[in-house]
């Protein structure tokens, strides 16, 4: 095997009692449920914060208790179950929609993969369990998220919910196949699958060194994964009212909006584990300090970590204005499914080029001619076309835009313009006549005919 790949040693995995390992899981479960609460608040005061508002300030010193207030108010509100839904899948769709967003969090490491910490006298890892392919476990299972969206918006028997379910899908197409890209990129650095080798080998750099482009791909793709604004299409209450949720109510409600924040708190995690060094301390604190690593204090570092990203969901909604679709879809298709496949070759490239013993000025030789020629070829191609563009036969004018083409109104595109709309020019200037003193403006001598008339 290749000195650069890694060496998954995953013996540790498996070995705890039955009550450890619920201990474990009821641990993830809690930390996914207080991370949401915390964010939902957090949100709202932040978005205030941003909007020169206040925000929540009534439940639990300095609104902090909002959101579980929120959660209880929508347990105890009417649960409604529309007439032509599909009582079965209407009532399925938010636990297919919630259960997939907490079972991720079971293969991402809070801390080393040794003995580092000590429950009730046994020693064990801070980590539920890992798999050889974890990183696929993850993919699967946010693609099985999606399904209780769809089938929300299908078995609803409403247009807005089903056309929010179809807006879903297609996002999740769009931008997983990005996302897998991005993904593969960190298998080819660090020779592994597994989310405990892959913050190993994350020891002397962190991935978002060595592969920005993988970072910046993957944070958009999980803003495009969790339906949060710029990109949330399928709850466009602009358009759609509220999207696939719209004939929800009380609990069932309150699950999608959980799955869609624990969802925010997997892909953190995720690129976390990824991009960010995983459980390890910061640069500067891991120079001086060498404990920082060991111990309870890596759940420290990726509480951290996890919520600075969650920040970044905030900040991006209090931000940016949501996209129109057709945006949403020549970013994915057009941008990012592209700039992730060169990507990944340029990376397999780097890659083998090391494996096979070249030194770093040949790899950055060939990468520098690598991406000299693709920009040769670019400017060659718009020079072309560019030159067919000036001797080819002069456009047609635009034609006119007709809103009711279609036999319903729509707005124009840029750059086009509404006709203009014909106005019939009144008979005679009316006067507004204002009741009072003569001395108004609107009063004045009347004229011989409304004299008369009088």
């Amino acid at each position: 095997m290749s000195p650069y790949l890694a060496a998954e040693d995953l013996s540790l995995f498996g070995r705890d009692p039955w009550w450890l390992i619920a201990i474990k899981a009821v641990f993830c479960f809690a930390f996914l449920m207080v991370t949401v609460l915390f964010s939902i608040v957090w949100e709202r005061k932040v978005v205030a914060w941003m909007q020169l508002r206040i925000g929540p300030n009534r439940h639990g010193p300095w609104g902090m208790l909002q959101s579980l207030a929120d959660g209880v108010k929508l347990m105890l509100k009417e649960d409604v179950i529309v007439r032509r839904a599909d009582k079965v899948v209407y009532v399925l769709a938010p636990i297919v929609a919630a259960i997939p967003a907490f079972m991720a969090i079971a293969v991402i490491p809070f801390g080393p993969a040794g003995n580092e910490i000590s429950i009730f006298g046994h020693r064990t890892t801070m980590q539920l369990t890992d798999l050889p392919i974890a990183m696929l476990y993850v993919l699967a299972v946010a693609s099985v998220g999606i399904y209780g969206i769809v089938l929300a918006g299908w078995s609803s028997g409403s247009t807005y919910p089903l056309l929010g379910g179809l807006r879903s899908c297609a996002q999740m197409i769009s931008y997983e196949i990005a996302m897998g890209a991005a993904f593969a990129s960190v298998f080819l650095y660090s020779g592994s699958m597994s989310t405990s080798a892959i913050v190993e080998q994350q020891q002397d750099r962190w991935y978002v060194v060595l592969l920005p482009v993988s970072f910046i791909i993957y944070i958009v793709t999980m803003v495009g994964e969790t339906n949060r604004a710029p990109f949330d299409m399928p709850e466009s209450e602009g358009d759609l009212v509220g999207g696939f949720n719209t004939e929800y109510s009380s609990i069932k409600f309150a699950m999608f909006m959980l799955a869609e924040y624990v969802n925010m708190v997997t892909v953190s995690a995720v690129a976390t584990t990824l991009f960010l060094g995983g459980w390890r301390a910061p640069w500067p604190v891991s120079t001086f300090w060498e404990g920082a690593n060991h111990g309870w204090w890596p759940l420290l570092w990726f509480v951290v970590k996890v919520q600075l990203l969650l920040f970044f969901f905030i900040w991006l909604r209090g931000t940016l204005p949501r996209v129109r679709y057709d945006q949403l879809m020549k970013l994915g298709w057009k941008v990012l499914i592209p700039v992730s496949v060169a990507w990944l070759m340029l990376v397999a490239t780097v890659r083998t080029l090391r494996n096979e013993n070249y030194d770093f000025a040949d790899i950055a030789l060939y990468v520098g001619g690598g991406v000299l020629a693709l920009l040769l070829l670019s400017f060659v191609a718009d020079l072309f076309r560019q030159k067919a563009k000036d001797t080819g036969q002069p456009a047609a004018p635009p034609a006119g835009f007709d809103p009711m083409a279609g036999g319903f109104p729509v707005p124009p595109l840029p750059g086009q313009e509404l006709p203009a709309v014909p106005r019939r020019r009144p008979h005679r200037e009316r006067e507004l006549i204002v009741s009072g003193g003569t001395d108004t403006h609107s009063d004045g001598p009347l004229d011989g005919k409304e004299a008369s008339d009088g």
